[in-house]
């Protein structure tokens, strides 16, 4: 497996993001829940396009595809779940219908993230209708190779680059870290890790890891030279 570290070093606020890639069997709501409050203090409504994921922030937009038929459908993460082991997801009916899995009740979906917002807000997204998106955008940015020493925090694995910037510059302001993307290539595939912090002491990074698992529990301690 080959491996590269780079940092990327911003001149302005940069729209850009991970799409994580998760895969597993998706259910969905039974009709009694209409009305009922989810975690995030919305009501559930069957006919509204969401979600309950065990750990994505609430207002994180997830494209699921059904493995089955292909059939894609864009949700909004508002509710914590499912807690049935095996099954990463649990959606409104109206996603299930347009997944095409309600007589069936489980799928094997893949999940994208296509919209993680800051990576640590709770806040719940709001629907926006008629978006008009300019044709052009002009980014500026710089990407320095390194060979890091030390320890860091790994927020999570990555296999597509969507939004890159966006995340990453949030996540900066947010714990005020140097951030980290390391490279991996395996079997030709290339995958992301997004590495928070740079500390000198494995003692250090597990003081940070303990911070911020609450908004991201499946962090872990990261030593560069041995990546």
């Amino acid at each position: 497996m080959r491996r590269i570290f780079f940092t990327l070093c911003f001149n302005f606020f940069l729209v850009l993001a991970f799409a994580q890639v998760q895969t597993g069997k998706a259910s969905f709501y039974a009709d009694k829940f209409d009305g009922v409050t989810t975690a995030s203090g919305e009501k559930y409504r069957h006919n509204k396009l969401t979600g309950a994921h065990k750990t994505l922030p609430f207002g994180t937009r997830v494209r699921v595809t059904n493995l089955a038929n292909n059939q894609s459908v864009e949700v909004v993460i508002n509710d914590r779940g499912p807690w049935v082991e095996g099954r990463v997801i649990d959606v409104s009916r109206a996603a299930a219908e347009q997944l095409g899995f309600v007589n069936k009740g489980l799928a094997e979906v893949k999940l994208e993230v296509i919209d993680p917002g800051d990576g640590k807000t709770s806040d719940l997204g709001r629907p926006v209708d008629n978006v008009m998106v300019e044709e052009k955008e002009f980014y500026s940015f710089e990407i320095e190779r390194l060979t890091p020493k030390g320890y860091g925090v790994q927020i999570g694995t990555y296999q597509e680059l969507v939004n890159l910037m966006r995340l990453t510059e949030n996540l900066k302001n947010s714990y005020k870290k140097k951030v980290t993307v390391q490279v991996k290539v395996l079997n030709g595939v290339k995958y992301y890790g997004l590495i928070l912090g740079n500390f000198n002491s494995r003692a250090k990074a597990e003081q940070f890891r303990a911070d911020i698992l609450p908004k991201f529990p499946d962090a872990f301690i990261a030593e560069y030279n041995r990546q």
